[in-house]
């Protein structure tokens, strides 16, 4: 039979893009289908009859989950209940893993085949989680090439589809207008280095007293370097400025992918930023600093030898990382000047960049859309 109803679960913004573009691919294989579930204006439009805002999935930190937790557990009943009872042929959640797992699990005990759009980072900590998420799940779509072969190792079905970002961003994208749209113009001979020091205050907090001591060393040495500051929203823009005690440096809100154009090197902290480094193909350094207690705890469940995606997908260290005791200034200054006067170390970054960009670079709604036809026969297109 084919698919007829579909529920769909997206969290933020960017499951709500991901989600958008899967039901496209859906309804061009089963050109009846209805969707059910909860997403946000992209997945509105291709037809989602959404129970709730995307708003309500999107909670940071520890302290906001537990205190709505009454109502995300209410929110997950309701949803199961109503699919059990539209008897929907499949389940789909996308990212916002501790929500759509356990709901996946409800699903799965009453018969619904459920897929998970983008895995969660099982394969870097925690990785015991794998026996509940096999539980859950008839199959895992993945983003990324090594996503897939750590379930292909435990043998849960997956199917790695590419990352949307490899095709949506530029690497062409020209230095000059990327620094005219960010209003950092420079004189002939400076170089721009772009700081990212993280969405979250607790690594803004321990990673800016860093940057702004490397920034002291590299312009003993280089004074014709220009530090441009990136946050991804005002909140952040105004923790960052707090930090401008002696000097003030450029600052750009919520347009951080500008900054990575307009840069000629940036430093970064661990997490999806460092893709975004390499598939806009810039030069890359990571620094990164936790408090003691939390990186005590966190690094005793890590099991990956690398914390940036470009490293981690190349399964070698392409990117030098300087994580906790080795995230100085001397250390940062130093790699900065090297890695800023080394053509040779920068083009065989950015030859590896290229490279791995072109192996993410696939159409993944469409092949995220057969893998979903192809779980079994029964839900093949007729």
């Amino acid at each position: 039979m084919a698919l007829h109803r579909v529920a769909i679960v997206a969290g933020e913004e960017s499951g709500d893009i991901l989600g958008a573009g899967l039901m496209e691919e859906l309804k061009v294989l089963y050109p009846n289908v209805e969707f059910i579930g909860m997403g946000g204006s992209r997945m509105a439009s291709q037809g989602l009859d959404s129970q709730y805002p995307i708003d309500r999935l999107s909670v940071m930190g520890l302290l906001e989950p537990l205190k709505r937790l009454p109502e995300l557990l209410n929110i997950r009943a309701s949803l199961a209940k109503l699919f059990v009872s539209q008897k929907v042929d499949l389940f789909i959640g996308i990212d916002s893993p501790d929500f759509n797992l356990g709901l996946a699990r409800k699903l799965k005990q009453k018969g619904i085949r459920t897929v998970h759009y983008v895995s969660p980072s099982v394969w870097a900590w925690r990785q015991g989680r794998i026996k509940g998420i096999r539980q859950s799940l008839d199959l895992m779509l993945t983003l990324l090439p090594f996503e897939a072969q750590f379930y292909r190792d435990h043998n849960m079905p997956v199917e790695y589809v590419g990352h949307p970002l490899a095709t949506e961003l530029n690497p062409d994208t020209d230095k000059d207008e990327a620094r005219h749209r960010i209003g950092v113009e420079l004189s002939k001979g400076q170089k721009l280095f772009a700081l990212l020091p993280g969405s979250r205050s607790a690594e803004i907090k321990h990673l800016m007293p860093l940057y702004l001591e490397t920034i002291e060393k590299v312009q003993k040495i280089n004074p014709e370097g220009v530090f441009v500051f990136a946050a991804v929203n005002s909140e952040k823009a105004d923790l960052i400025r707090s930090f401008f005690t002696v000097q003030d440096f450029p600052l750009v809100e919520a347009n951080t992918l500008q900054v990575i154009s307009a840069a000629d090197l940036v430093v970064a902290a661990s997490g999806t930023t460092t893709l975004e480094v390499m598939l806009l193909n810039r030069p890359l350094i990571v620094a990164y600093r936790a408090d003691w207690l939390s990186y005590k705890i966190i690094g005793s469940m890590v099991k990956v030898p690398y914390v940036s995606l470009p490293n981690l997908i190349a399964a070698k260290s392409l990117v030098n990382e300087y994580i906790q005791a080795e995230a100085t200034s001397d250390n940062l200054s130093d790699e900065i000047l090297s890695l800023c006067e080394d053509e040779h170390r920068r083009n065989n970054q950015l030859r590896a960049f290229a490279e791995m960009r072109e192996e993410l670079q696939l159409p993944s709604s469409r092949m995220a859309a057969e893998a979903i036809a192809s779980l079994d026969k029964s839900v093949l297109p007729q």
